[in-house]
């Protein structure tokens, strides 16, 4: 008998994490039920509705194939749709990816940044403090 393995996920490339964690609902019933929407889902719909590029466009800038940017794009729209109809919140986390800019600790303050402008010698963007360590 053979068993067949899939093929492991390629990591999908972000610029940057959402700038926050997710989405609680207002109004109707409470209910502790959450979307869960992957870094790669929620940087497919940043790409395509968001700066309106296509999906040729938005597949190149992650990294991966069209047709696959099509299936996570169309799985983050269910999602969302699943969220708004069934009123669920949204939860951004989880994914296989990787930033696109080095992310680096503080060692003054300790807070997490990136160097998104990628300079040769980042700083803090919090304290402006020079002694950092990256972060891998």
């Amino acid at each position: 008998m053979f068993f067949f393995m899939a093929r492991p996920k390629n990591l999908r490339k972000i610029e940057n994490p959402p700038q926050i964690k997710g989405y609680q609902q207002v109004g109707g019933k409470n209910t502790q039920d959450a979307v869960i929407i992957n870094l790669e889902e929620y940087e497919s719909i940043k790409l395509c509705d968001h700066l309106s590029l296509t999906q040729e466009e938005a597949a190149i800038k992650m990294g991966v194939s069209r047709p696959t940017l099509t299936r996570v794009y169309s799985t983050a729209r269910k999602k969302v749709a699943e969220a708004f109809v069934l009123g669920k919140n949204i939860v951004f986390e989880g994914g296989k990816v990787y930033f696109d800019s080095d992310w680096y600790k503080c060692g003054n303050c300790n807070s997490l940044f990136n160097n998104y402008m990628h300079l040769s010698k980042p700083m803090c963007s919090l304290c402006g403090s020079l002694s950092i360590t990256p972060i891998n």
